[in-house]
């Protein structure tokens, strides 16, 4: 058995577009979010950098020698941060040992550790965290004072800021920035899959419309239809009509060919003058010969196998009729022939056909049987389209032997050569499987413990009340 149990679910091409272009659009947004993040953060840490720069300059500008030879920094204006105890703001002037000479009033209760003293002419920026967790960012400036004529010594200029407000605003911009994004990505995705429904929409009225008429329920596909579809859907129409006319013009050319051997053999029969029982037996041989005609010429006619724009045939109501004739052929023996078929089964070609399957598997199980024969009918939609009627024989006879399960399908051949008959039923069985593309299994049954015949046909659902 090639075929595998169940259809692989495959994405549609609509699904697949918007996963194509929305993981390179959210990679885009998600880069451009990286690098407006980096500008922004650049900018504001250049800004922050600047402005210390700035009070620096203040502080030191603010800076004096008193007439008693000590420095002294004017009061910050009380409505500066610097005069604002804890507002985030701090000064500090030290000397050469580190001794605080002035520090502002906002460093009142801090303990802000702006780091060792530098030499003059030199500079130093760092970060330091408070004990709240409050991250600073600290500019020390080292320089030489002179206090008067003579006398002049070396001192360190700091500066802080609270960088707070800056991560605050970080986080602030980081929030829009995904928000915006995220809501630019689904507008984005939402129109792009609008688009595609409506771009698809032909797509989809093509799918839809080769399946009815792979169901039978229309006979061409319909008209205008976009440029890019409308040569595919004229061949398609051109293919049908053109198998139609064929299998009309075979189903006419064979029929009158029937009917031309069906005469002959009428012919034969009527000129027959020989003995009663001569007669009879070539009666029987004609009556075999016409009945071969007309199956195979009827075969032929069909054009082979299952067709575009076919309806399926109903399976219960055939299984029923050959049950009712096989117990009448069997009717010396005790057995009991089970139907367990859906009632949507439907086979996908030749009624004929499938009246041939049945009736030789039936018949082959009859024979075989001690008093039970099951015939069990559904369809499987798991399986792979079309072959998705599944169809078992079992029965609780002595069953075929591993080895013998090749073998039986060849013509002529049984596996009880001294049992009656002519080794053709499962042949003929294997030659229909074949002209379907079907598949044909002999194993054992696990309910009857008998042979088991399992086939896998083209089928489909058949619509309710049908």
């Amino acid at each position: 058995m090639a075929a595998a149990a169940g259809a692989a679910h495959v994405p549609s091409l609509s699904r697949k577009l918007v996963l194509s272009v929305a993981v390179p659009l959210v990679l885009f947004f998600g880069l451009t979010i990286a690098v407006l993040d980096g500008m922004f953060r650049n900018l504001a840490m250049q800004s922050q950098r600047e402005l210390l720069e700035q009070e620096l300059v203040a502080l030191v500008s603010s800076a004096d020698s008193t007439a008693e030879g000590n420095l002294g920094v004017r009061q910050p204006d009380p409505e500066s941060s610097l005069a604002t105890p804890g507002s985030g703001s701090y000064a500090l002037v030290r000397n050469a040992a580190g001794e605080e000479l002035w520090r502002s009033p906002s460093l009142a209760g801090v303990m802000l550790d702006v780091g060792p003293p530098i030499a003059a002419g030199t500079r130093a920026s760092f970060m330091r965290q408070l004990r709240d967790g409050a991250r600073i960012a600290v500019l020390s400036r080292g320089l030489r004072w002179e206090f008067a004529p003579g006398r002049s010594s070396d001192l360190v200029f700091s500066v802080a800021t609270s960088m707070e407000p800056y991560y605050q605003q970080l986080w602030r911009l980081r929030q829009t920035l995904f928000g915006w994004f995220a809501l630019l990505t689904v507008l984005l995705l939402a129109v792009l899959g609008w688009l595609l429904q409506r771009t698809l929409a032909p797509v989809r009225r093509l799918e839809r419309e080769i399946g009815e008429v792979e169901r039978g329920e229309r006979e061409r596909l319909g008209e205008r239809y976009p440029r890019e579809l409308a040569g595919v859907t004229a061949n398609l129409n051109t293919l049908l009509h053109s198998e139609r006319q064929r299998i009309a013009r075979y189903r006419d050319t064979l029929g009158n060919l029937a009917h031309g051997l069906k005469t002959p053999l009428a012919v034969m029969r009527a000129a027959l003058t020989q003995g009663s029982e001569q007669r009879a037996t070539l009666d029987r041989e004609i009556d075999r010969v016409a009945q071969i005609v007309d199956h195979q010429l009827k075969r032929a006619a069909t054009g082979g196998g299952a067709s575009l724009g076919q309806a399926p045939v109903a399976v219960a109501p055939l299984a029923a009729d050959l049950r009712a004739a096989l117990l009448k052929v069997h009717a010396a023996r005790d057995l009991s022939i089970e139907l367990h078929i859906a009632a949507d089964a439907g086979f996908l070609g030749d009624r004929g056909d499938l009246v041939e399957l049945l009736g030789n598997l039936l018949d082959n199980a009859c024979k075989w049987c001690r008093h039970r024969v099951l015939l069990q009918a559904a369809i499987d939609l798991q399986r792979v389209r079309p072959l998705q009627l599944v169809l078992s024989v079992e029965d609780d006879g002595p069953g075929i032997q591993p080895a013998d399960r090749e073998r039986v399908l060849a013509r002529g051949v049984r596996a009880d050569e001294q049992a009656p008959g002519h080794g053709l039923g499962l042949a003929m069985v294997r030659d229909t499987v074949a002209l379907y593309n079907a598949e044909l299994q002999i194993d054992s049954s696990p309910q009857l413990g008998g042979a088991r015949l399992e086939l896998w046909l083209p089928g489909r659902s058949l619509p309710p009340g049908a």
